[in-house]
């Protein structure tokens, strides 16, 4: 199937988590990524959400009502703007309530459906699941749902037939993620390149947008520890007395984490709120476009793993031509390095890959695009995972 005509429209469900997770500009973007993917290959495309009612609040952060939620004025605005408004379906009250496509509009097009692709397994409602002919599973964080199967905490995996990871060492000999007796195909992540063109200017800032800790702690499995980005930020965080440069995190921390922002403060590094940078796809995307380059740094979970995990974030600084100084977690022996992307392992090559950025930015910025078009555009990834689904 190419991206241009398809005769007949084919069905495909994503279910994912918008509304869950309302002012996270990046994480909508990944479920984005999907839905305008598939959308653009001639799918007709079914985006489902399922909001617990615990998640509920208002603009102030107190409970809600779902009609009084932030978490669906969000919602409504993203699936607007992205001309998705008979394209989803909101599912709270635990399945008693659908916004937008009804239940049984729901149930016929996943009946009709080729694949149903439930992104970590947000999706719960059994009906739904029990209507699909194929069930993919899609991890978007390789290694967390591994290894909760394998230490007995958690099992996400179950009701699905197809399994797919980010993870793209995973299965290799070299990354010791398990594989919880499943055959996992590894693609990377897609983005729809027509979105995000190539903007030149810049402020001369390197940027990241990240969370220091996470909702989970870190994972005790086979006598080593699978850590949080907090973990591995620590050992760079010398950077910006090294490089004639700007940093700049916009960082969801918690100001009770007094001694990591003295930290911060104390190496250079300038920090915003992520949720007024990139609190909707929009203002992400800006914030991405303004920005010199990015400098990633990943999950200890990611690193210990040899998992190959690339951001997708980093695909949004590369596509709009903003080359990537990123801890590489596997991902420089699948990608080609040293132009528009430059992975590094000690703080001394992170300092030395930020230099070569600076000599040369025109030269970075020509080649990250290059790598975004080559690798990871949402018409080849996709049809790419499509003939791997079978």
């Amino acid at each position: 199937m190419a991206a241009s005509e398809t005769t007949t429209a084919e069905k495909i469900v994503i279910a994912g988590a918008v509304s869950q997770k309302p002012n996270v500009g990046g994480l909508t973007w990944v479920f984005l990524q999907y839905v305008l993917g598939f959308r653009r290959l001639g799918f007709d495309v079914l985006f489902l959400d399922e909001v617990e009612p615990s998640v509920l609040v208002d603009a102030a952060g107190r409970p809600a009502g779902l009609e009084q939620s932030v978490n669906l004025t969000y919602f409504r605005d993203v699936m607007s703007r992205f001309d998705l408004s008979d394209s989803f379906a909101l599912i709270a009250d635990g399945g008693k309530t659908f916004i937008g496509r009804s239940r049984r509009e729901v149930l016929d097009h996943v009946k009709d459906s080729v694949y149903l692709v439930n992104v970590m397994g947000y999706l719960r409602d059994d009906e739904i699941l029990a209507s699909a002919s194929r069930r993919v599973f899609l991890d978007i964080d390789p290694g967390l749902g591994q290894l909760w199967y394998e230490l007995g905490l958690a099992d996400s995996f179950a009701g699905h037939d197809d399994f797919v990871t980010i993870g793209e060492n995973i299965g290799k000999p070299d990354c010791p993620i398990p594989l919880c007796g499943l055959n996992w195909i590894t693609p990377p992540q897609p983005i729809v390149l027509e979105l995000w063109p190539p903007k030149p200017d810049d402020d001369g800032r390197f940027t990241t947008i990240a969370t220091w800790r996470g909702s989970y702690g870190p994972i005790e499995y086979k006598g080593r520890t699978y850590g949080l980005r907090v973990h591995e930020f620590r050992k760079f965080v010398r950077l910006p007395r090294l490089v004639d440069a700007e940093f700049e995190l916009a960082l969801d921390i918690h100001p009770d984490e007094v001694n990591d922002l003295r930290l911060l403060a104390e190496n250079g590094w300038s920090l915003v709120d992520p949720v007024a940078v990139a609190g909707d796809p929009f203002t992400y995307q800006a914030y991405v476009q303004r920005s010199l380059a990015e400098f990633m740094v990943a999950k200890s979970l990611y690193v210990e793993g040899n998992t190959g995990w690339f951001s997708d974030r980093s695909l949004c600084y590369l596509a709009t031509g903003k080359p990537v100084l990123a801890q590489d977690t596997g991902f420089s022996s699948i990608y080609p390095t040293g132009e528009g992307l430059l992975a590094f392992s000690t703080t001394e090559e992170a300092a030395a890959g930020a230099e070569a950025i600076l000599r040369d930015h025109p030269r970075h910025a020509i080649a990250a695009r290059s790598l975004a078009e080559d690798y990871f555009d949402s018409d080849k990834v996709l049809t790419r995972l499509l003939e791997k689904l079978g």
